[in-house]
């Protein structure tokens, strides 16, 4: 007997909801777990409205699809999830200068409204092999990319904090010539307001560095120096997301 009479809305539609809750919010507590901008709960409402969405789509249009009637697409209600996803993705994406941040999140956010419609859709196979390829992705995949062989010539970007003073900055753009770096642009981002109790203030440099050898091990022989308090290297989400 179905769980509410008429077609679609029965114990296989809500298990297909439920369904689509329990992988959304797997997503979901994993970008919490790394305190992204969207988290549990908004990818398991995003996936569950999915399903939903999709579930209108199957069996929200079945009086007009009968012989002798009116005939419609019902596919074009699901079309507008992939349009309308993007509002929120895009709404996650940053750009700060030449730093761009929430790209994964964003791209975390289109793949969990798929696997909601994959699960609305009463293909739950493939719901579970996306969601097994997002946890793919973000725990396997960021060793593999620091593995891979760098193009000198790819710039990557290292906000260095440290006493003003001039020695200090000499130090900087000393180690990373010596490190086989070239330093491509320098832009001072902000200078700290002076502590009282300190004998100089904080200012914080953006360095444009190119080079073949790896980038984190460049940030952290700067983080050593005398007068460095610290060193953030590249994109938020490589390799946190």
């Amino acid at each position: 007997m179905g769980l509410v009479q008429g077609q679609g809305q029965g114990w296989l539609q809500a298990a297909e909801l439920g369904l689509a809750f329990l992988l959304s919010a797997l997503i979901g507590v994993e970008r919490e777990i790394r305190q992204k901008s969207a988290g549990l709960r908004t990818h398991t409402l995003v996936g569950v409205a999915s399903a939903l969405i999709m579930l209108i789509s199957k069996y929200g249009f079945m009086d007009v699809l009968a012989a002798n009637r009116v005939v419609v697409d019902p596919s074009r209600v699901a079309a507008q999830i992939v349009s309308g996803i993007g509002f929120i993705g895009g709404g996650l994406i940053f750009v700060h200068r030449s730093s761009v941040r929430g790209l994964t999140t964003a791209a975390t956010i289109w793949l969990t409204a798929s696997v909601g419609m994959a699960c609305g859709a009463g293909l739950p196979v493939l719901g579970f092999i996306a969601t097994a390829g997002h946890f793919i992705v973000v725990f396997l995949f960021p060793p593999i990319v620091r593995r891979l062989p760098r193009s000198r010539w790819a710039p990557s970007s290292l906000a260095v904090s440290y006493d003003n003073r001039p020695d200090v900055l000499s130090d900087v753009l000393m180690t990373c010539t010596k490190r086989d770096f070239a330093v491509s642009g320098l832009r001072f981002d902000r200078a700290a307001e002076p502590d009282p109790d300190a004998t100089t203030a904080i200012s914080t440099v953006v360095l444009e560095v190119q080079g073949a050898r790896s980038i984190s091990k460049l940030a952290a022989r700067l983080a050593e120096l005398e007068g460095v308090v610290s060193v953030q290297a590249g994109d938020g989400n490589v390799p946190a997301d």
